[in-house]
């Protein structure tokens, strides 16, 4: 049992750091976006109720086998997701390079890109996800002919184990092994664990497992036991609805608890962690101190399902910015999140239990539906409940599902028998419990509403904010203030528009913001397009510019919803100009894959021979601006720094050939009227060659930048030096934030 328990910790750990992986490697291919993320997420869960049903059939149909063939195969499931380890990046590379050769120059939009980036993604994933669905009835089957007592609780003993493990893998991954091992290495270490796993496994099945302890006959003629009584469908029911509320609550929280954190990996993976853990306390606390199922099953665990709904409201309470208790953001993240997820953990394992009595087929299908409600409550949260309500509205109507299965088993006729305490809980106390969230909601949506005094705008990507007048406006995405109205974002386009060796054609915008990179861009009098991730985000140009729906008519104008990266790999037009202006901060997560060498590649197989291509870096750590400088170094042969002029951030121009050597003057010379206009109307002169000079007057040579450290890679999509930044600024205090030189 305590052989079997170690797999499953160790398993668990494993099983979340490919899932973490594989979806920043499925990101660096297909693209960042919300229908890829779901896609993924839901083959991967997909893949493990199909395993989870699949391995309850083959035990049901192998159960005279005895306790080794079972290990067996479970070692066989643990060595396939060593491969699986390895082989998963390479098919992610191989698929990648179809798509950007085979279906080269094919004339469709993104939606076709994405339909073939989802049926390859699912070929890759769903075998290796199965095979982690299959391990636990395998499991289950292999107790129970160690120990069939035992066995009768073996789900919750095995959920307990994973959960544990892949809390852990999810701290440690993402604190520890990607910052120093990279992507790839972390892969190949946690493969390591599935193969000892799978060779202990083999080895104990072969020498130490024997033969099923035999079961005395009953003496013939004697009574048999009476058959038990069929389980109602009500675990199945429950077991439904709270992996679909549980998971759909992880995509509201994320949104909540942003405003209290940033968009760092560490704030998503805080939030995982401590979902995972609260989940663990609970699946200790069944299991220490519920010894019977029938005692405490049917009050237990039909009421609680009342309180599920008052702490599904509590989230929001304790993540309000606008909440009367005084804490830190830390206790207020688990304070929200820790005591609905912590009955989760005592629920979840209590009605497999129940419903299985230890029976691996069962088990199969019990887990699969709670699966099933995985996969659809991201989706609904996502793409139907936040794209229509705000956060205080989602976690109401996701309260309801749970205080009307409470509610109804609460008030329904009581058996005879007597259950235990469970069923002792007054119908006055759940009365109460509903009254006291409706109480919550209403007071959580009444702060929300008084605070609300800007436009908003939402959709399955983000929540956009506009605020401000005159030159104060701030655009916000998921409440990160992301750009302002500043000369800064015209410069991204003058500049490297007047640098380009010659006249320029059309230009391309990574990251539309506010717009205002696109409509300089634009009054340059050459064709623009303009991509950005977030549908929302460019509905804002009227707010920011009120020339915007002139502009829009302008002769080339092009807004594109879409990844930038996926944008430029899908199209095979080229451009004399690509500003890029990733959204901050620089340390957000899944920023990395707009900094990238790989990403520049991209990017140099989309520029004309003499393009420019400008980089905008607005900070950074002294190894994340080397990181960066490196990987622009390696993957162009000609790159220029200048500091802003604003005298903060940097705008990199990379090219494959020499910039000319323009000075202030001839820069302003090169400029149409419509665009000397435009780059001096914020000023902070009043005339091109002045604006030009402030910024070539703070030039940085490249060796500058790669000189702050080092010893730090150049960062690519497997080492992504700006986003797990953790460890070094904890032991290196000399990592001080840059934006100027």
């Amino acid at each position: 049992m305590r052989l079997v328990f170690t797999f499953f910790l160790i398993s668990g750990f494993s099983s979340l750091v490919y899932e973490i992986v594989w979806l920043r490697l499925a990101m660096a291919a297909f693209g960042v976006n919300a229908p890829l993320v779901s896609t993924f997420l839901s083959v991967f869960m997909a893949g493990l109720g199909l395993g989870s049903l699949a391995a309850g059939l083959l035990a049901k149909k192998f159960t005279a086998r005895g306790l080794g063939f079972f290990l067996r195969l479970y070692a066989l499931l643990e060595l396939l997701l060593a491969v699986s380890a390895l082989l998963v990046p390479y098919l992610i590379n191989q698929a990648q390079s179809m798509l950007a050769h085979t279906f080269a120059g094919v004339s469709w939009g993104s939606l076709g890109y994405y339909a073939v980036s989802g049926f390859l993604l699912t070929g890759i994933l769903l075998p290796w996800c199965v095979c982690m669905g299959a391990t636990i009835p395998l499991a289950m089957a292999a107790l129970r002919k160690f120990n069939v007592a035992a066995s009768r609780r073996s789900f919750s003993f095995l959920y307990l184990a994973n959960v544990i493990g892949a809390s852990a893998g999810t701290l440690i991954s993402a604190f520890v092994m990607i910052e120093l091992l990279g992507l790839k290495g972390t892969l190949a270490v946690t493969a390591i664990t599935n193969f000892l796993i799978a060779a202990t496994a083999f080895a104990y099945s072969y020498f130490k497992a024997g033969p099923a302890p035999a079961v005395a006959a009953a003496p013939k003629g004697a009574a048999r036991p009476a058959k038990p009584a069929e389980p109602s469908l009500y675990p199945l029911v429950m077991l439904f609805t709270t992996g679909l509320v549980s998971m759909a609550l992880e995509i509201v929280w994320i949104r909540i608890y942003l405003r209290l954190f940033d968009t760092t990996v560490y704030t998503f993976a805080l939030i995982l962690f401590i979902y995972l853990l609260a989940t663990a306390l609970g699946s200790v606390s069944y299991r220490l101190f519920v010894k019977s199922l029938k005692s405490v099953y049917e009050g237990v665990l039909w009421s609680l399902a009342g309180l599920l709904g008052l702490l599904s409201v509590f989230a929001l309470f304790r993540g309000s910015p606008a909440t009367p208790f005084k804490t830190v953001n830390l206790e207020l993240l688990s304070l929200g999140i820790m005591p609905f997820c912590f009955l989760i953990g005592f629920l979840t394992p209590m009605l497999v239990d129940r419903w299985t009595e230890g029976d691996p087929h069962q088990a199969g299908k019990a887990y699969a539906v709670n699966i099933i409600g995985c996969i659809i409550g991201p989706l609904l949260a996502g793409f139907v409940i936040l794209v229509r309500f705000s956060e205080f509205a989602a976690l109401a109507l996701l309260a309801l599902p749970l205080f009307m299965a409470g509610l109804a088993v609460v008030f329904r006729p009581r058996p005879k028998e007597n259950y235990g305490w469970g069923l002792r809980i007054p119908r006055g106390l759940a009365t109460g419990l509903t009254l006291g969230a409706v109480v919550l909601m209403v007071y959580a949506g009444t702060q929300q509403r008084g605070r609300e005094n800007e436009v908003v705008k939402r959709d399955y990507e983000a929540v956009v904010k506009a605020t401000g007048q005159g030159l104060k406006k701030r655009l916000y995405v998921n409440t990160i203030a992301v750009t302002e109205l500043t000369p800064i974002t015209k410069m991204m386009a003058h500049l490297p528009l007047a640098f380009s060796p010659s006249k320029p054609q059309n230009s391309l915008v990574i990251a539309f913001g506010m717009g205002t990179t696109f409509r300089s861009c634009l009054s340059w009098g050459i064709p623009a397009t303009a991509v950005d991730l977030i549908p929302s985000v460019p509905e804002f140009f009227e707010y920011f510019h009120p020339d915007a729906a002139e502009i829009r008519q302008s002769p080339g104008a092009e807004i594109v919803i879409d990844d930038g990266r996926r944008f430029m790999k899908r199209i095979t037009q080229r451009y004399d100009v690509i500003a890029i202006d990733p959204p901050p901060p620089v340390e957000a997560a899944y920023s990395g894959l707009l900094y990238s060498k790989e990403f520049y590649e991209i990017a140099r197989a989309r520029l004309k021979p003499e393009g420019v291509l400008q980089q905008w870096l607005p900070w950074g750590d002294r190894a994340t601006v080397a990181a960066v400088a490196k990987a622009l170094y390696e993957s162009f042969p000609h790159v220029r720094v200048f500091s802003s002029v604003e005298g903060w951030g940097f705008h990199f121009l990379a090219a494959n050939r020499p910039l000319p050597l323009r000075n202030a003057a001839d820069l302003a010379a090169l400029l149409p009227p419509a665009a000397k206009a435009d780059l001096v109307a914020w000023g902070p002169f009043s005339t091109p060659e002045a604006q030009f000079q402030k910024v070539l007057d703070k030039e940085v040579p490249i060796d500058k930048f790669i000189s702050l450290d080092a010893q730090i890679p150049a960062l690519t999509d497997n080492t992504p030096v700006n986003e797990y930044f953790q460890l070094r600024r904890f032991f290196d205090h000399s990592q001080k934030v840059l934006d100027k030189f």
